[in-house]
């Protein structure tokens, strides 16, 4: 259930109020006489921000083999006589 306040106890205490809302998470109803006039909320949660790990998983392509060397051996300096 949310908490009610008469709107001259929320003018002479407002800070505590917002900060009780915060710190608790309820809601606080403010109310003139007895009939609501406004509600007071906690702001939702902050939004994480993605990872980046796997953040260019879908970025790349393979488009050949991977594994092979990408000249013959034939080629190779670090072979030849």
């Amino acid at each position: 259930m949310d908490d009610e306040v008469s709107i001259s106890k929320f003018k002479a205490t407002c800070l505590a109020l917002l900060a009780k809302v915060k710190r608790t998470g309820r809601p606080i109803l403010v109310t003139r006489k007895g009939e609501p006039i406004a509600q007071i909320v906690p702001p939702p949660p902050p939004s994480k921000p993605a990872s980046w790990l796997g953040s260019f998983s879908a970025t790349g392509r393979i488009t050949g083999d991977i594994v092979s060397p990408p000249v013959p051996e034939s080629e190779w300096e670090a072979l030849g006589s």
